[in-house]
C-alpha cells in the first residue's frame, strides 16, 4: 500500500501538514510519501487531485482505497490502517 500526501510548501496550511506528517512518523514509526503537485502533475491528474492538501491511499494495483482532501487532516489511526 502506498500513502501519498500532496501539498504545496509555503502555503498557509503547510505547517499543519508537516507537523501532522512528523507526528505520524514519531508516534507510529511509519512514513508517507510527500509530493508537490508541481513535481508530478501527471500523478495528480491520474488520481483527480485538485485540492490541497490531499492524502491518498493507493493499493498495489493503483486503485484508490481512501483519500482525505482539504485542511481537515485525518486522524493518525485512519491513515495507519493503510500503512500496516
Amino acid at each position: 500500500m502506498r500513502v501519498v500526501c500532496v501539498y504545496r510548501d509555503n502555503e498557509d496550511y503547510s505547517r499543519s501538514v508537516t507537523e501532522w506528517i512528523e507526528n505520524l512518523r514519531r508516534q507510529t514509526g511509519y512514513e508517507i510519501e510527500e509530493m508537490s503537485p508541481d513535481e508530478d502533475p501527471g500523478f495528480c491528474e491520474a488520481y483527480d487531485i485538485v485540492e490541497y492538501p490531499t492524502i491518498i491511499a493507493i493499493d498495489d494495483n493503483g486503485a484508490v482505497r481512501n483519500s482525505w482532501r482539504g485542511r481537515t487532516l485525518p486522524l493518525l489511526n485512519e491513515v495507519l490502517y493503510y500503512l500496516i
